[in-house]
């Protein structure tokens, strides 16, 4: 009996250090979709700092987790392009930021669904360099946007899969709080199939995990995200 019980003790005690650490430290998300291909695929596995925004401010280049605004029972993965006080303009596929244009440097091209898509390095003004991905014929023409200035609170976020992100551009700027934290490791990573983004039952997170388990991609474990 008191094996039992101290072994309930013990149970209590991991399982509440457990929530805390997923409450206020670190918390794993899966990538259901490909919007910030090349830098993350369907089927990695990440570990999200939500600590961090506690003590500092999210910077360009940052991979953020936040909630949807449009649902908040939704969590949404995209990076940060502008910060408040930028004067920010998209025009098709180039970024200004306060009047100037964001480089993008061609390193090379993938075929993907019978597409092609241009593979180009984007170095954002604070120096944070990341890949993009842009169709060299897009379905639809590319979104235009232009913000006169960034509020305080408030952030720009694109997908790295510029033609295929649903992100600022369409939904609007992102408010601070509903940021969750800071993306910084694929600790896992598998071969799986794309999930709608309000897919978010629990049984489908089970299922992909599966999935990626009998599918492992080892070259991405370990693969960091921090600038």
């Amino acid at each position: 009996m008191r094996k039992t019980s101290r072994w309930l003790e013990e149970l209590v005690i991991v399982v509440v250090i457990v929530l805390l650490i997923r409450a206020f430290i670190v918390q794993a998300y899966n990538i259901p979709s490909g919007s910030m291909k090349p830098t993350l695929l369907v089927g990695d596995f990440i570990l999200v700092n939500k600590l961090v925004y506690k003590l500092s401010e999210p910077q360009r280049g940052d991979i953020v987790v936040f909630k949807w605004p449009i649902n908040p029972e939704i969590d949404f993965i995209k990076r940060v392009v502008g910060v408040p006080g930028d004067e920010l303009k998209v025009e098709g596929e180039k970024v200004y930021i306060n009047g100037r244009e964001v480089p993008l440097r061609f390193v090379g091209s993938m075929e993907e669904d019978g597409s092609r898509k241009l593979i180009y390095e984007e170095t954002l003004p604070n120096g944070v360099k990341h890949r993009i991905a842009l169709y060299e014929n897009p379905l639809l023409p590319r979104k235009d946007v232009y913000i006169s200035r960034i509020p305080e609170g408030y952030y720009f976020v694109m997908g790295d899969n510029r033609d295929n992100s649903e992100d600022s551009r369409y939904w609007g700027l992102l408010p601070r709080k509903n940021i969750v934290g800071k993306a910084f490791v694929i600790y896992f990573s598998g071969d799986i199939p794309p999930l709608d983004s309000t897919d978010v039952s629990i049984f489908t997170g089970f299922k992909q995990l599966f999935l990626a388990l009998i599918n492992p991609r080892f070259d991405r474990i370990g693969k960091p995200l921090i600038w």
